[in-house]
């Protein structure tokens, strides 16, 4: 199944080889990525005071439901070192599930599409450039639209 698409980020260690790595990881738990934007570096927004993040999204195939593909990217946090201190703080890597096909979820620990992706710069860019057709299912938008609107104004930047 085509149109999920997850988002990834860095800010500690090498950036771009922990987003490379945790991309590899993903079939381990049979997901298939059809479609990678390139790496942005994004400035920090809630808690400002860390270094600069690098950013992408991938499309991804998969037959895993959206509770078992949130468990995989939870594992694959875990196994890199991930450690949850700091809420918003810094992180060797950091993946979410931003839109899975048209579906809605809300549940304690898992909100399908991702509740602030619309505000996020650093997600709706990378986002645009691989799927700027994509509609929220719950706003209704294409990710166009919605990077034209985001009142969020901080910065990204195409790595170079």
């Amino acid at each position: 199944m085509k149109g999920i698409y997850l988002s990834l980020g860095s800010n500690l260690g090498e950036r771009a080889g922990n987003i490379a790595r945790a991309i590899a990881e993903l079939a381990r738990f049979g997901v298939r990525v059809v479609k990678q934007s390139a790496l942005y570096e994004t400035e920090p927004v809630e808690f400002l005071a860390q270094d600069w993040f690098l950013n992408c999204v991938v499309e991804v195939e998969t037959e895993l439901a959206p509770g078992e593909l949130m468990r995989a990217l939870l594992e694959i946090e875990r196994g890199m070192g991930r450690e949850r201190v700091t809420p918003k703080g810094p992180r060797i890597i950091d993946m979410d599930i931003l839109l899975y096909l048209s579906q809605v979820v809300r549940g304690a620990d898992l909100e399908i599409p991702h509740p602030r992706m619309a505000q996020r710069r650093f997600v709706l860019v990378p986002l645009a450039e691989i799927a700027d057709g994509a509609v929220h299912p719950v706003l209704r938008k294409t990710v166009a639209e919605m990077l034209a609107e985001t009142p969020d104004r901080s910065a990204v930047r195409l790595l170079s």
